[in-house]
């Protein structure tokens, strides 16, 4: 019987993609998807919430409804776990990444949030709910600077790379 892709039978191969080769690909993932499931932990357990994100570098960042459960999680533990993924095919397209970090609730007026809301594509909700574009959202703006990721990519297998890599924020990194 035929095989399409034959370089994924076997052991996977273990050799890592340099640093910047693996930010480019993390960086390529969040800029092509728009969606995640954000989980969070609290009071009446775990939590997986699908969410539409934006990013800015390693940055994830939503907007939220300041009384829903996830916002109510991220009080009681700002730990947060981030699956973000690109539509599967098969084996050979699986593409994502789990990015792991602390959320930060930044409510309009924050200093740091003018920092991040630029990146925040909120216009098009705006028109889509036939709400004025000289009024922006006030709804606290959720970030989640990337502490590490583990991206998974099986086309890296092709090459002889490792499907699963690992990426950690330096402390230069910020």
């Amino acid at each position: 019987m035929p095989v399409t892709n034959p370089w994924l039978a076997g052991p996977a191969p273990t050799r890592r993609l340099d640093r910047h080769r693996l930010e480019e690909r993390i960086l390529n993932l969040l800029s092509s998807q728009n969606m995640c499931v954000l989980a969070t932990s609290g009071p009446d357990g775990p939590l997986a919430t699908p969410v539409r994100f934006f990013h800015l570098d390693f940055a994830l960042m939503f907007t939220a409804a300041a009384a829903s459960p996830k916002m109510r999680n991220i009080a009681a533990d700002p730990r947060v776990s981030i699956g973000v993924f690109a539509p599967l095919v098969g084996q050979a397209s699986s593409r994502g990444a789990q990015v792991f970090g602390r959320a930060r609730v930044l409510v309009p007026g924050d200093p740091d949030r003018e920092h991040y809301w630029p990146a925040v594509r909120w216009q098009s909700d705006h028109v889509e709910r036939s709400r004025s574009l000289d009024d922006p959202p006030a709804d606290p703006l959720v970030v989640v600077e990337a502490e590490r990721i583990v991206y998974t990519e099986h086309w890296l297998r092709r090459d002889g790379y490792a499907p699963r890599q690992f990426w950690r924020r330096r402390p230069a990194d910020g």
